[in-house]
């Protein structure tokens, strides 16, 4: 243990900092609108008839699967662009588990395998 002095500890003055400024209280008057009369815009309910909505990646798998001899996964690739295994993934986990479709794949010599929706 360290002897103690009878030294009084004094402390070192702290460094002053800029004052804090307080955000001015809010009035409890009301808040009033603008008495201008402002038009809003608002977009029409349906879309132009010049505007052609592209098809979504499910969409297009989903009516490649639908084909009476349906399709492989290098169609699926080539048509969304994903890999292999992301399609691979998708037929899986959103075709089969979260929409609940049947899908079956059958295997031939000159084809590969190939995947369908059986019962759509």
């Amino acid at each position: 243990m360290k002897p103690q002095s009878n030294k009084s500890t004094t402390r070192k003055p702290t460094k002053k900092t800029a004052p804090q400024h307080r955000a001015p209280s809010k009035s409890t008057a009301p808040v009033t609108k603008p008495t201008t009369n402002v038009r809003a815009t608002t977009r029409s309910s349906k879309p132009s008839e010049t505007a052609q909505r592209t098809p979504s990646k499910l969409s297009i798998i989903i009516e490649m699967l639908k084909r009476p001899d349906g399709t492989t996964i290098n169609d699926l690739s080539a048509a969304t662009g994903w890999q292999a295994h992301s399609v691979r993934g998708f037929l899986s986990g959103t075709v089969k588990k979260r929409l609940g479709l049947t899908l079956t794949s059958e295997t031939s010599d000159k084809a590969g395998r190939r995947y369908r929706i059986i019962g759509a």
